[in-house]
């Protein structure tokens, strides 16, 4: 066992018991929903280590709560907790010289993720995740999970400042 894969089932095991009461609120929560949702979780197929197709669960809920079952894959060995972030199997990127990026598992976390996640253009989030594959290390990965909660809540913060005001 790498050190690595240490770190992402020892790291994914705690994360797993820390939030394991949050499961059962939000499946409450979703569950309590108007009918027609088609169940509790969201099952889509993706690209793990060395292009192999597995697929993940999420819960059917907007924010960082869909992704607390993807633990789950941490711990089983199909996701890491920080990689490169999870394409589908058809994706470009998993076809051909592109191919790099799935010599690593994809991760929960990563430098696309602490560098502005979704207000990066994709070619940069692409570029990102490459330079994670070609040069991650421990020492890496511990600084990014490091600097993923701090980047989580700056995110949080500045949606809400540019949230307009509710009327009551």
């Amino acid at each position: 066992m790498t050190a690595k894969r240490a770190l992402d089932l020892i790291g994914g095991l705690i994360l797993l018991l820390a939030l394991s009461p949050l499961f059962p609120a939000v499946t409450l929560l979703i569950a309590l929903r108007p009918p027609g949702l088609d169940g509790v979780l969201r099952r889509r197929v993706m690209a793990g280590r060395e292009g192999h197709p597995f697929p993940i669960l999420t819960f059917r809920t907007p924010g960082p709560l869909a992704a607390l079952p993807l633990l789950l894959h941490v711990v089983r060995g199909e996701m890491s907790l920080v990689g490169p972030c999870p394409l589908v199997p058809d994706h470009r990127e998993c076809v051909g010289e592109a191919r790099r990026r799935l010599s690593v598992r994809p991760g929960l976390t990563g430098l696309w993720q602490i560098s502005g996640r979704s207000e990066l253009p994709w070619e940069e989030r692409e570029l990102l995740d490459l330079h994670y594959v070609d040069h991650h290390w421990l020492g890496m990965d511990l600084a990014i999970l490091a600097r993923t909660l701090p980047a989580v809540r700056r995110r949080r913060a500045a949606a809400g400042r540019t949230r307009p005001a509710r009327l009551a």
